[in-house]
């Protein structure tokens, strides 16, 4: 069990590795491809101005096949723990599903974005909830404004969401924790360099990933397995 004193401030990074356990693949899935396209060329700013409509198809897959997730055992221990610390815990997650709010965290800091929402790609307006499929899509959304409703996604080349509020929190924080994270998509990947050697940092994951000697310990194993004995609820 995971020792949190009344003081203690707990970041918890979360990726890919937690909603696979809840039956989403990982974002670039069997060798980084999708029907013959590289990832990158269907989730960055020049896929969107060059073929918005192969975007949306591509987004709307994803939206059916998280649609039908369900958290699993860690997505629970960490609403438990929420539920115990209040703003003292941290939620970070690299992950762009749902499965988090679903399981009942309210304090969930989504720095690549949200699968259902969407945005105006030209105006001011605030994402909001969207779960259409747009595949194949006949007529693409327009804002009011005439601009293209893209998805609520940071994509490869743009800036995550919320750094400024994260790396605050980072150097707030007393216990760092990332879960299912591969140690290679930056800025994420360095979070924990950022704060290491100041605090007890802990990994969790089913393979190791590639900034484990960061960590001063490595869980290796399920995520839905380790956590709820981990974390006290």
């Amino acid at each position: 069990m995971l020792a949190i004193s009344p003081t203690d401030r707990l970041f918890v990074l979360t990726g890919a590795g937690v909603s696979a356990e809840s039956g989403i693949p990982t974002f670039r899935g069997v060798n980084g491809l999708w029907r013959n396209y590289r990832i990158e060329e269907v989730a960055s700013p020049h896929a969107w101005r060059r073929d918005p409509r192969l975007v949306w198809e591509f987004y709307s897959m994803r939206r059916r096949v998280a649609s039908s997730a369900k958290p699993n055992p860690a997505h629970i221990a960490l609403t438990k723990l929420e539920q115990r610390l209040g703003d003292r815990l941290f939620l970070c997650t690299q992950n762009v599903d749902d499965l988090h709010e679903q399981a009942g965290s309210v304090r969930v800091v989504h720095m690549h974005g949200e699968l259902f929402k969407s945005r105006c790609d030209s105006c001011n307006r605030p994402p909001f909830g969207d779960t259409a499929l747009y595949d194949p899509p006949a007529d693409l959304p327009r804002c009011k404004c005439g601009g293209g409703i893209r998805p609520h996604i940071c994509w490869f080349g743009e800036v995550p969401f919320e750094l400024e509020r994260i790396f605050r929190s980072l150097d707030e924080c007393s216990i760092f924790m990332a879960v299912g994270t591969s140690g290679v998509v930056e800025p994420a990947a360095s979070f924990v360099a950022h704060v290491g050697g100041r605090v007890r940092t802990i990994y969790v994951g089913a393979e190791e990933p590639a900034n484990a000697t960061a960590f001063t310990e490595c869980l290796i194993g399920k995520a839905g397995e380790i956590l709820p004995a981990l974390l006290p609820t």
